[in-house]
């Protein structure tokens, strides 16, 4: 009975330990796949908010910008629940406060999704294109189909009076590279 007893604890043990691991060696591109996962689901995530991962060994450094400081809060805390995640390094920037930032981000937006190219962008559950003001400085963020794309939204973008507007939208095929690398 004790040998029995013996066996089944040491198999437990094996067991755990075999969980364990397995949730250890989870790879960096699973947990990154997790990530971006856990932030399009936030529903207070929005195309006023931009957020970019890394991964390397189960340490998540969070980068981008959100609207509200209980953005950051809560992708951070999302993020941290996901397996295989040792730390989160939390290093989003929280937007400040400005009426003129804001109608900036709305008219540009306005004018990116109402345009007939986009409407297939815009009739997504998380439209990929990010309109990111800061300052009346504006940054385009996210994924379009094609080089076309990205010119014409960045055309669409110039004429509210930004003091600059930077275009770093990428295509899907620079996206598949870039993942592709890791």
């Amino acid at each position: 009975m004790v040998k029995k007893l013996c066996m089944l604890l040491a198999a437990l043990v094996m067991s755990a330990n075999a969980a364990l691991a397995s949730t250890e060696e989870r790879k960096d591109l699973q947990v990154f796949n997790d990530v971006a996962k856990a932030v399009n689901r936030y529903t207070q995530f929005t195309i006023f908010d931009d957020i970019n991962a890394g991964v390397k060994d189960g340490v998540v450094t969070l980068t981008g910008r959100v609207t509200m400081p209980y953005k950051r809060d809560d992708i951070e805390k999302r993020v941290a629940k996901i397996d295989g995640v040792r730390q989160v390094r939390d290093e989003i920037a929280v937007l400040p406060v400005s009426q003129f930032d804001d109608q900036l981000r709305y008219r540009i937006a306005r004018s990116i999704y109402s345009s007939f190219n986009f409407w297939p962008y815009a009739a997504r559950a998380n439209p990929p294109i990010h309109v990111i003001v800061e300052h009346g400085r504006v940054t385009l963020t996210g994924v379009v189909n094609s080089e076309v794309d990205r010119m014409l939204a960045r055309s669409l973008a110039t004429d509210f009076g930004a003091f600059s507007v930077v275009n770093d939208l990428k295509t899907d095929a620079e996206v598949r590279e870039a993942l592709e690398k890791l």
